[in-house]
């Protein structure tokens, strides 16, 4: 167990007691408007989105004293041997020491993933509450998986955090157009970094090594690479299982566990076939789209801008924040509709094109209102009305 002198000198570094947080721009989400000891926030996205970022704006954005927030990373190198429950337990103490039992004390624990048990832990927290406020970030869609989500039901409110949206980058930088955040995406270090690609590159193999390998008890990381590249390659395709493991060598079911895994590590999202029947679903393949167009720019071998496949996965990423299941449509001599979500009973088309509609797009729309009378009117999406979208 760690000391509490060593404790108490780790939670310094991170907190804001003697110092203020750093200025950072303000992130553009919805806040609950406050918090709750009985009501765990919970903020999960992909790794280097901007999490921790949040977390150190928020005492301000609540009006929040500092001396009574506590912040720690679970990723310390100094908490290797202590990432266990009982950790948790001393930080609360330790963070209560000269404050009363009537005064609040808000803890913001960053990458809580990383701490065996710390769902049943916060259980406990939460059915007796006191006077201790939680924020929790994670870098895994499946945080509230289990006995978790069952136990925390109603007790938790969950903010999924991506990259810079179009919105908060054009507030950063209103100089650039639509077509520069295409190909620079939205993660925040990289956009002011002398080597973006670099480090986006280096963002790629950090996820999967931190996030995606130890999901699959894999040796074999690059084996992991390999299957992203491809599918990140195929933006807006559909993805054959079959065809990646022949080119790989690994098994159906191997691929699907690595895609998987890709998925709740919030590397790429999975957008299925639209149906009403489940089973027909099932039965066709899946498209896939990364987490950021700069992101796949930094790690596929695609050659020049690819303008439109980034707009798509743009559009993608813009409909997912709002919509719990975004889908496709396609068959054969039909074409295809890049995207279709429901809102309420509406059934709504999108086509995204980069300058203007062509015959295929109107042809495929055509066939989709016959097989979907009732959908609403397309949404046209194209480089110069994107904006209105976005």
């Amino acid at each position: 167990m760690i000391s509490s002198a060593a404790l108490r000198g780790i939670l310094a570094d991170w907190s804001f007691w003697d110092k203020e947080p750093p200025d950072t721009h303000v992130r553009m989400v919805n806040l609950p408007k406050s918090l709750h000891t009985d009501l765990v926030l919970i903020i999960q996205g992909v790794r280097r989105s901007g999490k921790s970022t949040l977390l150190t704006q928020l005492p301000k954005r609540y009006g929040l004293p500092l001396s009574q927030c506590t912040y720690c990373n679970f990723e310390d190198p100094r908490l290797l041997g202590d990432l266990n429950y009982r950790v948790l337990s001393q930080i609360v103490t330790e963070a209560r020491k000269g404050h009363s039992a009537d005064v609040p004390c808000y803890f913001f624990f960053d990458e809580i993933q990383n701490v065996e048990h710390w769902e049943k832990w916060l259980h406990t927290q939460l059915e007796r509450p006191g006077k201790n406020y939680f924020v929790l970030t994670g870098s895994n869609s499946c945080l509230l998986g289990g006995e978790f989500a069952t136990a925390l039901t109603g007790r938790h409110l969950t903010l999924e955090l991506f990259p810079f949206s179009y919105a908060e980058y054009h507030s950063l930088f209103p100089k650039r157009e639509l077509k520069d955040y295409l190909l620079s995406g939205g993660f925040p270090k990289p956009l002011s970094f002398d080597a973006p690609k670099k480090l986006l590159q280096e963002y790629f193999n950090d996820i999967i090594l931190r996030d995606v390998l130890k999901r699959v008890h894999s040796r074999h990381p690059e084996s992991i690479q390999q299957v992203a590249q491809m599918v990140f390659e195929s933006c807006g395709s559909e993805v054959s299982f079959r065809k990646i493991a022949a080119v790989t060598g690994l098994t159906v079911d191997t691929v699907k566990s690595y895609l998987m895994a890709c998925e709740q590590a919030y590397l790429l999202f999975q957008c299925p076939y639209f149906a009403y029947s489940e089973k027909k679903r099932a039965l066709r393949n899946k498209k896939y789209y990364p987490i950021d167009s700069g992101l796949r720019h930094a790690v596929v071998s695609v050659t020049g801008s690819d303008l439109g496949k980034s707009l798509e996965l743009l559009v993608f990423i813009t409909l997912k924040k709002s919509y719990q299941q975004v889908y496709f449509w396609s068959e054969i001599h039909k074409g295809e509709v890049d995207f279709v979500v429901r809102d309420g009973k509406s059934i709504i088309p999108y086509q995204v094109t980069l300058i203007k509609p062509e015959a295929r797009h109107e042809i495929a729309l055509d066939h989709f209102f016959k097989a979907f009378p009732d959908a609403s009117d397309p949404k046209i999406i194209t480089l110069d009305n994107a904006h209105e979208y976005l």
